[in-house]
């Protein structure tokens, strides 16, 4: 099976080879980083509509979470185009972190729509170094589709717990990796190493929730999904909240 992947990730390397030549010589990055957002604002329109829902069922949850001020001081890891605004209660304060800064006027129009969450700022940092932000600050963290790109789930995992106030909440969506034997984790693996420069570094075979398990919250609780889009190699999906 391992000869069979690689023999197969060669011939995908193959008709992908302009990619990987521009990637090479560092020119992929820039141009990946600049038209990212575009793509991300593009498909979140449909991901919202299909996970609509469970969105709601989720992030309803928030609600509850105020602390002393009555306000939620909510911090969204990766927080992309602002796809998730529309479903966080009334009375949160938004503080927004992601490494690409092109994702800043995105959120400036997602902010704009939404009259009733307050914004606080744009921190430009990768997960795994929150310093910008005092231990025990938030009431709650959000996380989706992030923990793929990362380069330390299990660091980023120890910021939201340094950054998360006593008792506060860390409610997640992101993609896993199918199960290991099946044709489809077969292909997942064929194709990471290209979807990793098409999806700004998103790994597909990742099992985040072994790192979710890992990461010493009181309490965790998960749920997994079948993909919303169902032409994408991403798998599975897994869903859920973790208390600090």
């Amino acid at each position: 099976m391992d000869t069979l992947v690689r023999l197969l990730q060669l011939l995908v390397l193959i008709l992908t080879l302009p990619l990987h030549l521009m990637a090479l010589l560092g020119f992929w990055e820039p141009l990946c980083k600049t038209y990212f957002p575009y793509l991300m604002a593009m498909l979140t329109v449909n991901c919202n509509r299909k996970m609509d829902s469970k969105k709601q069922e989720l992030f309803s949850q928030i609600k509850g979470l105020a602390g002393a001020s009555g306000k939620v001081a909510l911090l969204e890891l990766g927080c992309g185009t602002g796809a998730n605004f529309q479903f966080y209660p009334r009375g949160c304060r938004i503080t927004c972190l992601d490494p690409n800064p092109h994702f800043e006027k995105f959120l400036t129009k997602s902010m704009a729509k939404n009259r009733h969450l307050e914004y606080e700022r744009f921190v430009v940092a990768f997960g795994e170094d929150m310093k910008q932000l005092a231990s025990g600050s938030m009431d709650v963290v959000v996380s989706t589709l992030v923990l793929c790109s990362v380069q330390s789930p299990k660091r980023v995992l120890q910021e939201v717990r340094r950054v998360l106030r006593p008792g506060g909440m860390f409610f997640f969506w992101e993609h896993v990796a199918e199960p290991r034997g099946s044709w489809a984790f077969l292909w997942q693996q064929v194709l990471e190493p290209t979807w990793k420069h098409i999806g700004d570094g998103c790994c597909l075979t990742r099992e985040t929730w072994k790192d979710l398990e890992n990461a010493q919250f009181s309490e965790l609780q998960m749920e997994r999904q079948p993909p919303p889009i169902k032409w994408l190699p991403v798998g599975p999906h897994i869903m859920g909240k973790a208390v600090k």
